[in-house]
């Protein structure tokens, strides 16, 4: 999974990496997003996704070779209960940060500690931004030292790809525990 909050990146990096022409569901944000969606730090930010994208990809050069099915979260609260089903399967997440929101980065965080999901921190570097180093990130986003915080240009397919490598790693890394439950926002009930 590639989860963050609203516009961190997530479309960018799926389609930075994906082998194949990437599922998008991208839509016009419109008036009646306003006052719902805040546009602050993304002022000229035109679409959102409002289910999830969709990529795969090849990493021949990984320690293992790796192919991975990519799949970005909407950033909204409203879509939240989307990202039960997404994890389900789930290796593992990334959570994009942009640090002039940060405050965004709390949820995703806390939905995959519940979980109990490993994840990867990767601070998207967007132009002109300052930049941080990792171990501040850690720090303010309160993060136990074993999860990695690297830092990455969604636009660029080798920093996406060596953050799936990362997270992989760390997955492989991360001791088994007894999976949360997780609702699902569909109930199937047996005929």
């Amino acid at each position: 999974m590639i989860a963050g909050g609203f516009g961190v990146g997530k479309t960018t990096a799926v389609a930075a990496v994906s082998d194949i022409t990437p599922l998008s569901t991208e839509e016009y944000l419109t008036e009646a997003s306003t006052g719902v969606d805040s546009l602050e730090g993304v002022e000229a930010k035109e679409t959102t996704t409002v289910a999830f994208d969709f990529g795969r990809t090849s990493l021949p050069d990984a320690p293992v070779p790796l192919e991975l099915f990519l799949f970005g979260t909407p950033g909204q609260d409203r879509f939240g209960d989307l990202w039960y089903d997404l994890s389900r399967g789930a290796v593992g997440a990334v959570v994009l940060v942009d640090t002039r929101r940060l405050e965004s980065s709390f949820a995703p965080i806390d939905f995959f500690e519940d979980i109990q999901l490993p994840f990867a921190i990767a601070v998207n570097h967007f132009d002109g931004t300052e930049r941080h180093h990792p171990e501040e990130v850690r720090d303010a986003l309160g993060l136990s030292a074993s999860v990695p915080v690297l830092p990455c240009d969604a636009r660029n397919p080798d920093h996406v790809a060596g953050i799936l490598i990362a997270l992989v790693g760390h997955a492989m890394r991360t001791p088994p525990t007894e999976p949360a439950p997780v609702p699902s926002a569909t109930t199937y009930q047996d005929a």
